[in-house]
């Protein structure tokens, strides 16, 4: 069957057709807005970036070789990525229903340990770095 006979099913999104430079395009366009959206409705985003505006230049001033730094910098942006998806989760849960259910608080509280285990990562990650220049 070639593409012009084929339909988009009822479930698939009808912004799954496009391609090449105009995808990458809207994928673009798409992320600043989720960005634009965490910030504005998600404290705890907020918060992370105000962390992470103080660590990640203060690990390129620090005296550690250009791997720590990178790891330093990816630990802090790891929590970065892992609040957006718990947001995500929380967001979709909420779309869902208010009421409270066994199966929201779980997904809720999984996407609030995978942050805490970010902010754990970093932790670990800076402590280790920082321990070997003493």
């Amino acid at each position: 069957m070639d593409k012009s006979t084929t339909k988009v099913r009822g479930d698939e999104s009808p912004f799954k057709g496009k391609t090449g430079l105009q995808r990458i395009w809207n994928a673009f366009v798409f992320s600043l807005h989720g960005l634009a959206s965490a910030f504005r409705h998600e404290e705890a985003f907020r918060q992370e970036v105000l962390l992470a505006a103080i660590l990640i230049p203060t690990a390129l001033f620090l005296d550690v070789g250009g791997l720590g730094k990178a790891m330093m910098i990816a630990s802090v942006v790891l929590v970065l990525i892992v609040e957006l998806l718990n947001s995500a989760i929380e967001a979709a849960v909420d779309r869902i229903s208010f009421d409270q259910h066994r199966l929201s608080k779980r997904a809720k509280d999984i996407g609030s340990a995978a942050v805490f285990l970010s902010f754990l990562n970093v932790a670990v990650v800076w402590g280790l770095i920082l321990l070997e220049k003493l």
